[in-house]
């Protein structure tokens, strides 16, 4: 279905997720004083049934060794691609090692988090989000949500690796923050750079594994609009209430996440949470809901959340893939026959991202949720016409 007629909102329903607001004072999570409260203010608490569970069984994860598919072995590239299938059709969550990544480079990335992260509050907030925009820090969901918030500060930017952007990662910290982070700025530059390029590959693979050829998403994604999050886990005295991240599936194509040495992520799988154990010589690589629509439901989202501790911050480094704004997510034609039919309708990422900052908080039902939405306001058009 062509989307040319529709490339923005129209009016918006009652959102099935939005939260109204208490009339109470403003929430602000300091994490410097928050981290040693023993009674957690009531809007960090989780239901009883979405509370962690602290010791989860750890997930036997896939290890797909890239060091022969980027020398360009075409055995190599076969047996990575048909791990990366498998997982992808089980789970959708798998590591990589042997990437090519410069192990300074994401050492270097892990410890200027800091320098931004223990600054005052008030001189995070210099960067502080808009509401309904996803770049800048953020506190929690102070601003946005009024319960079950993530126990998590984060800092997000934009990365672009169409030709008209360069250095986009380094102007906007720099501009934001001040001059003085010009080397954080470059670092989260490069390190950027390096996660599209690794992105890329990793679309070579899934398209070989989805029999598509090689080259069909690494094509799709080669000028993207990217976005890359730092993630901030502080201490928390009562872990066994709240949540680093809540369930959700990533509406973006692609997550290529880092962990630090601290662990916490956890993946919903058979019916169970499961733990992944940080391994730093490894990227944890899951896909989301914009490429599973792009694979026309061949290979599924997963649901995934981070736990926090109650000893150690937590941290960990997320460059999620997107296409280029103007690109029709649509699923190539040798995925879509009569066993195969469509099963989402043409959409663009700016479309679905717009979704999930103004109207529904992302689950493991956004993607289900936002095409029933689209469907039903596109049937309104065309009957109106």
């Amino acid at each position: 279905m062509a989307i040319d007629c529709l490339t923005s909102f129209p009016s918006m329903p009652l959102p099935p997720k939005k939260e109204h607001k208490e009339e109470e004072p403003p929430l602000v999570f300091d994490a410097s004083v928050l981290s040693n409260q023993i009674h957690l203010p009531k809007q960090f608490i989780w239901p009883d049934e979405e509370k962690p569970c602290l010791s989860a069984p750890e997930l036997v994860v896939p290890l797909v060794d890239l060091g022969g598919f980027l020398s360009g072995d075409p055995v190599a590239a076969l047996e990575a691609s048909r791990i990366v299938g498998e997982a992808c059709r089980k789970h959708g969550f798998f590591l990589v090692v042997n990437h090519g990544i410069d192990s300074k480079l994401i050492s270097d990335s892990h410890s200027y988090m800091d320098d931004f992260f223990e600054l005052p509050l008030s001189r995070k907030q210099r960067a502080q989000r808009k509401t309904g925009e996803h770049c800048g820090y953020a506190s929690s969901f102070t601003g946005r949500f009024s319960s079950k918030l993530p126990w998590k500060e984060t800092l997000s930017f934009q990365f672009s690796d169409e030709k008209n952007s360069p250095k986009i990662v380094k102007n906007y910290l720099c501009n934001t923050l001040g001059e003085e982070f010009e080397r954080f700025g470059q670092v989260y530059q490069e390190y950027c750079e390096a996660m599209s390029n690794l992105s890329l590959g990793i679309m070579e693979l899934l398209g070989m594994s989805l029999g598509v050829g090689s080259s069909f998403f690494r094509e799709f994604f080669e000028e993207n609009s990217s976005i890359m999050r730092l993630n901030y886990y502080p201490p928390c005295q009562k872990p066994d209430l709240t949540l680093g991240t809540g369930p959700h599936c990533d509406p973006t194509s692609l997550t290529i996440l880092h962990q630090d040495k601290v662990g916490g992520l956890q993946v919903y799988v058979d019916n169970e949470w499961h733990s992944i154990s940080p391994n730093f010589n490894a990227f944890v690589v899951n896909i989301g809901d914009t490429f599973m629509a792009l694979s026309n439901g061949k290979y599924r989202s997963c649901l995934h959340r981070a736990v926090v501790n109650s000893k150690t911050t937590r941290k960990s480094l997320a460059f999620f893939l997107c296409p280029r704004s103007d690109k029709v997510v649509s699923p190539p034609s040798e995925l879509v026959d009569n066993f195969s039919p469509r099963v989402y309708p043409d959409f663009t990422w700016p479309m679905l991202l717009e979704f999930t900052q103004k109207h529904y908080r992302a689950d493991m039902k956004t993607l289900e949720v936002f095409s029933n939405w689209l469907q039903q306001n596109r049937n309104s058009l065309i009957s109106s016409t």
